[in-house]
Order: structure tokens, then C-alpha cells, then sequence
């Protein structure tokens, strides 16, 4: 009899402690933070108010910072979108993941890290811009605009086909992020949602709330707006500048009734323009006609056109970037109404920085800093967290994959080339690396950017322009942040030039980037 009681109660007990680790594994689970990735699409840090200098108020944003981190020194492996989206998504260069440029269909049977959160128990959902061509994996959930996206009366992409939806694009983008947090998720997993704007893209159509914000404002024009470019022949020869590229239909809305202003993208305009519903042309045409009008009678030229062209282009970029502010909004107050906000990873980014008049330019493209750099912002559960305010650590977008693994405690495979963010997060480190690597390669296109790649320290930059020409440019970042003084054929700086190009040829070894034959 006692020797039954006693397996008896071994077996309880062993029963017990099986209900007790099933139930630890499962508080484990549940304390894994929720992710929630906002990326935007050519968001200039100059435009994002947790930054020194900033143009606009992004109070929403900045709670992001508030409290979190702002990275001052982040930066992209290769300045445009669809580029950035699959080095986000997978970790590693666009010549290992094969998307180099905004042409390719992306393969979407590669690892990505949605891929990976799936396998350790996570939910993941995408909604917004994808730009990728080919059907996203990855995601229990997912919803996406066609292309590009248009701002007025967007076409979203699932499953079951593509449907146009009447609003505003960022608007309706948040509406169905939320719609997913609210009622189609499960609870019982963590998260990890990829919310993906349109906006701040080209057209820079407003949404009509936002039409007269910046009415009264007079946006103080770059120091470099006039650039000459001397030195520096790649910048020269690019098709990017707002005096002499930027349309004044298709870009500035200059869209006249009498059609009398004809310009070569015109009826691409036309076309977004009819989207609208007649409520928002009615506000729209309350805006912009008497700019319109005004326009016409002072018949710009020269020096004023190019003034003209740079505030007009700033009203509408900044107006855009409020929207997005504002539905940003609409997301952390569900996170904090429905007590997700301590658990919850907070990043927010663009795929890339963007001009908004330096050298002269719009659009991104250059390993110039303006669009080298993007913003990033990142709130932590505090229990991750352990440091805040400004981080100077040199940092790039192909460490995201590797960050949001390490913290959801998944396995980071070898051949993922970027580093996991945690050390700089909690305050053990300050940097993960001494150099950048870039490389850029879509060429010749609308914008004519010559295809270059480089290394960036804390100090220098070193660029080197290929394909059609052979120009290496060099810049001292400390004593020249405009990188106007190319001092590639400076003697003084002949040793800068043999160590930089010495750790150059590291980099490419260390990323497998050595081969220029194949692009």
C-alpha cells in the first residue's frame, strides 16, 4: 500500500511540475514584446520634429521619442525603395537578396524575418506599401497597395483580388492597420504588424485637412540650394533638381483649367486628380486655384521661379508628412487605450532620407547624407530598454531583421549581414561598427544617378561613381557636413584615401560585394 502511495504521488508531482514549466513557457510567450514597424516612404529627417533642425510639428511621432530612442547616425545600404524594402525585410544587401534596384520582382520565397517570427509563435500582419512586385510571404495577414499607391481613392491588393477604396490613402492605410489590432488578430500570440505608408512619396498630394497648414509659412531656403556642383560630376550630371526637374504641373499642382500650362507629365497628373470624389476637388480647387492664378500673371523666371518652386514644394511635402503624424496618432492611442503599450517594440522610419532642396535636389538616390541617412525612432518596454535620448552609433537598415529576432527569441541565421541592435537598446555598448558600406545601382534612369558605392566612418566618406564614368569623391564630414568640397585629388589627404579604400575592399569582402561584371 505505501509502495502505491508513493508512485502515486510521484506521479502527481511530476504532473504538477509539467503544468508548471507549460504554464512558464506560456507567461514566456506572452511576455515577448509585440512589434510594431511604421515605415514611411521618403521621410526626410529634416521633416520629423525629435530632430535639431527639424522644418514642421510632429507631436505624434515625437512621442514615439519621447522617452525612447532617436538615432542621429542611421542610415540605408542602398537609397531607394523597393531596394530598402527587401534589405528590411531580409536583413542583407541588395546584391545578396537580389532586389538592386526598384525594377526587380522581388523573390518572396527568400527568408525573410516575418518568416521567422511565424515559426516561433508569432502573428504577423502587413498592410500598406509592399513595391515589390511579387505576392508578399510571410504574413497571416496582409493587405497592399498596387505599385506605387495613389494618394486619392487608393487600390489595395489581397488575396481575393483588388478593390478601391474612396478617402485618403494614409487614412485608409491606418483604418485597416487598426482593423487588424482590434478584430482580426489573436490575442493569445504577440504581434508583429508592418505598417506602411505611401506618403510622404512624390506626388506629395495632401490630404484636404491638411491643405492650408502651411499657407502663411515661408520655409527658409537651403544654403546649398544653388549648388554649382563644382567638383563633383556625378552630381552635375543627375536629373533631380527642382529649378530645372521638378514639373510644375505633375510635382506643383499648377493643374490650370484652360489648360494653357502644358508640360510632359501633365496627364499623369490629370489622372490622380480625377480620382478624387467632387467633395475633395472641391477643397482642392479651393486651394490651388488662386495659386494657380497667381502663378500665371507673375510668369516666374530664373532666380524667383526657383525660389517659387522650392516653397511651393515644401508646403505640400511637410502638409503630407502631417497626415501621417496624425494617423500615427490614431495608433499609439489604441496601443495605450488597450494597455498594449508596455509591451510593445515601437519603431518608426522611412526606407529612406530624401531631398528637400539641398544641392538643389528632390528625390533620394546619392550617398550624400541628406538621403544616405533616414529617421529613426524606437520605444522600448522598460524592461528592454534601459537607456534613452539621442543615439550617435552608426547604424543601418539591415539591422532591423536581426533586432526584432533577437528580441522575440528567435534564431539569427549566419548569412544575415546585419547586427542586432540590442547592445546599443540597453546601454551595455555604444556602437555595433566603425564603417558603413553603400551601394547604389540604378542606372541610367529618370533621375540619371550614376551607379557608386562607398564607406562612411564617423570622419570621411569615400565615394566612388562607375559604369560610365570612373570619379571617386572624398569629403570630410566634420569639417564639411554639406559635402561641397570634394577632396579626392587633395595630397594632404593621400593617406585618408589608401586606409579608406583598404577598409573599403574589407567591406566588400565581408558583404561578398566584389563583382562588378553582374550589374
Amino acid at each position: 500500500m505505501n509502495q502505491l502511495f508513493k508512485v502515486y504521488s510521484i506521479r502527481v508531482l511530476l504532473l504538477i511540475l509539467l503544468v508548471s514549466c507549460e504554464k512558464k513557457q506560456s507567461e514566456k510567450q506572452i511576455e515577448r514584446p509585440n512589434i510594431l514597424f511604421i515605415m514611411t516612404d521618403d521621410h526626410a529627417i529634416k521633416a520629423l520634429s525629435a530632430y535639431e533642425g527639424a522644418l514642421n510639428h510632429t507631436p505624434n511621432l515625437d512621442r514615439i521619442a519621447a522617452g525612447g530612442l532617436v538615432f542621429n547616425n542611421s542610415f540605408v545600404a542602398n537609397s531607394i525603395c523597393a531596394p530598402s524594402r527587401a534589405t528590411m525585410l531580409t536583413g542583407k544587401f541588395t546584391h545578396i537578396n537580389g532586389q538592386i534596384n526598384n525594377t526587380v520582382r522581388f523573390d518572396s520565397l527568400q527568408w525573410t524575418f516575418p518568416k521567422a517570427l511565424q515559426k516561433v509563435g508569432y502573428q504577423t500582419a502587413l498592410v500598406g506599401k509592399w513595391h515589390l512586385k511579387s505576392q508578399p510571404t510571410g504574413f497571416d495577414y496582409w493587405e497592399i497597395l498596387t505599385g506605387q499607391g495613389h494618394y486619392y481613392s487608393p487600390d489595395f491588393i489581397t488575396e481575393n483580388g483588388t478593390k478601391r477604396y474612396e478617402g485618403y490613402v494614409t487614412t485608409i492605410t491606418t483604418d485597416k492597420a487598426l482593423d487588424w489590432l482590434k478584430d482580426k488578430r489573436d490575442t493569445s500570440k504577440p504581434f508583429c504588424m508592418l505598417l506602411h505608408h505611401k506618403a510622404p512619396h512624390r506626388t506629395w498630394m495632401p490630404d484636404t485637412t491638411d491643405l492650408h497648414i502651411y499657407d502663411t509659412v515661408k520655409f527658409p531656403v537651403p544654403e546649398t540650394y544653388f549648388d554649382s556642383y563644382e567638383g563633383r560630376l556625378a552630381a552635375r550630371e543627375q536629373k533631380m533638381s527642382i529649378i530645372e526637374d521638378m514639373d510644375v504641373v505633375y510635382d506643383l499642382k499648377m493643374l490650370d483649367e484652360e489648360q494653357e500650362i502644358q508640360t510632359t507629365l501633365r496627364k499623369h497628373f490629370q489622372g490622380q486628380y480625377d480620382r478624387m470624389n467632387e467633395k475633395q476637388r472641391k477643397a482642392w480647387d479651393i486651394k490651388y486655384d488662386p495659386i494657380i492664378k497667381d502663378f500665371k500673371e507673375k510668369r516666374y523666371t530664373g532666380r524667383d521661379l526657383a525660389l517659387w518652386k522650392y516653397q511651393r514644394y515644401m508646403e505640400d511635402y511637410l502638409a503630407t508628412v502631417n497626415s501621417v503624424d496624425r494617423n500615427v496618432g490614431r495608433v499609439l492611442d489604441y496601443l495605450e487605450e488597450n494597455n498594449l503599450m508596455d509591451n510593445t517594440i515601437i519603431v518608426y522610419t522611412s526606407d529612406q532620407g530624401f531631398y528637400l532642396g539641398e544641392h538643389g535636389w528632390f528625390d533620394k538616390r546619392f550617398m550624400y547624407e541628406e538621403s544616405f541617412k533616414t529617421p529613426l525612432v524606437m520605444k522600448f518596454p522598460k524592461h528592454i530598454q534601459k537607456t534613452t535620448g539621442e543615439i550617435e552609433a552608426l547604424v543601418q537598415n539591415i539591422d532591423y531583421a536581426p533586432t526584432f529576432l533577437h528580441y522575440a527569441g528567435a534564431e539569427i541565421p549566419e548569412e544575415v549581414q546585419g547586427h542586432s541592435l540590442h547592445s546599443i537598446i540597453e546601454g551595455t555598448e555604444n556602437r555595433v561598427r566603425k564603417e558603413l558600406y553603400y551601394h547604389y545601382y540604378e542606372f541610367p534612369n529618370e533621375h540619371m544617378v550614376k551607379r557608386h558605392y562607398g564607406i562612411r566612418t564617423e570622419k570621411y566618406k569615400l565615394i566612388h561613381f562607375y559604369n560610365d564614368i570612373d570619379e571617386w569623391e572624398l569629403y570630410d564630414l566634420q569639417k564639411d557636413p554639406n559635402e561641397m568640397n570634394n577632396l579626392y585629388h587633395n595630397l594632404s589627404y593621400k593617406e585618408v584615401i589608401v586606409d579608406l579604400k583598404q577598409q573599403l575592399q574589407k567591406l566588400q569582402e565581408a558583404y561578398q560585394d566584389t563583382d562588378r561584371t553582374t550589374y
